[in-house]
C-alpha cells in the first residue's frame, strides 16, 4: 500500500468489503456484531481491529479463502491511490 487509509465514517461507508464474496454471511454474523459494540463504545478511529475497510485495518481474521475482490471498485482504494488488492488475505 502506498498510503496510510484514515478510519473514519466517511471511508466506511464507500467501503466495498461488506460486499465482497471472500467476506462470507458466516463471517458477518460472527463478526459484524464485535465491531458494532467496538466502534460504538471506542470510536471507528480507535478501534485496533475491525472485519472491513481491510485497506485499513488489515486482514481478516475470518476469511478462509478468496471468493472474488471488490478492491479495485472501491472508492476508499482509489482516492488514496493504494496497490494491489485482497487488502483482506496475507
Amino acid at each position: 500500500m502506498s498510503r496510510v487509509v484514515e478510519r473514519t465514517k466517511e471511508n466506511l461507508k464507500k467501503c466495498k468489503c461488506m460486499g465482497c464474496p471472500s467476506y462470507t454471511f458466516k463471517c458477518k454474523i460472527e463478526e459484524i456484531p464485535k465491531d458494532m459494540f467496538k466502534m460504538m463504545t471506542k470510536g471507528i478511529e480507535n478501534v485496533e481491529h475491525f472485519e472491513g475497510m481491510f485497506c485499513t485495518f488489515g486482514k481478516s481474521e475470518c476469511i478462509q479463502e478468496k471468493k472474488g475482490c471488490h478492491c479495485n471498485e472501491c472508492a476508499v482504494k482509489k482516492e488514496n491511490e493504494l496497490e494491489g488488492g485482497y487488502f483482506c488475505q496475507p
